[in-house]
């Protein structure tokens, strides 16, 4: 926590990591405090041995917390407060696949800044799923990103099959947000809360 700079964003992980563990414990049945965690190579966290299949990722932006949990199952999470205070295109021509620079380069104004990010956490999404960090360059798969495209892993390299393991989703935050989830496998059913009391 005292990683971060500013005291908002200090708060915001301390939340983000005691609704998690709230919502984990009422899941297992266990309580909050009870529960344990491990971390594998790349830092991802996971429960540890013997507390059940539960997988979890969460991501901060703006004002938001999003938590997302899967029974057996990878899953990743992304959420960006969508800024214009900078160049996309020249981020993209750091970060995104050639064939995401392309379809980026397409569009103009602010329909290039909201595809940004519809790119932008779908990626994280799914670099968040599988747990690998900064050791998953961000141009070998390509994501959907056009306006009005739904959530999809297009490609991956060097193994084409990968694609086909995983489901992209667009979640609705609030306006001026962009947000995007990653399952590991298909026939999955997503359900959305936005506050933890529905749960009770």
């Amino acid at each position: 926590m005292q990683r971060f700079r500013f005291e908002k964003d200090r708060r915001r992980y301390l939340i983000g990591r005691g609704v998690l563990r709230t919502l984990l414990g009422r899941y297992l049945d266990l309580a909050p405090q009870d529960l344990r965690f491990e971390t594998a190579a790349a830092g991802k966290p996971h429960l540890a041995s013997g507390q059940g299949q539960l997988q979890f990722n969460l991501a901060h932006s703006g004002e938001f917390v999003l938590i997302a949990i899967a029974d057996g199952r990878a899953v990743g999470i992304d959420v960006e407060e969508v800024r214009d205070d900078f160049d996309a295109g020249e981020v993209a021509a750091h970060f995104f696949s050639p064939g995401e620079q392309r379809d980026l380069e397409m569009l103009t104004g602010r329909a290039k800044i909201e595809a940004f990010f519809e790119c932008w956490t779908r990626k994280e999404a799914y670099v968040k799923a599988r747990g690998e960090g900064l050791s998953l360059p961000l141009d070998r798969f390509d994501v959907s990103l056009r306006p009005g495209e739904p959530a999809r892993l297009i490609a991956t390299r060097p193994d084409p099959a990968e694609a086909t393991r995983w489901q992209l989703s667009g979640l609705d935050v609030a306006d001026g947000y962009k947000a995007a989830l990653a399952v590991e496998g298909q026939g999955w059913t997503l359900q959305f809360w936005d506050r933890p009391d529905e749960l009770a």
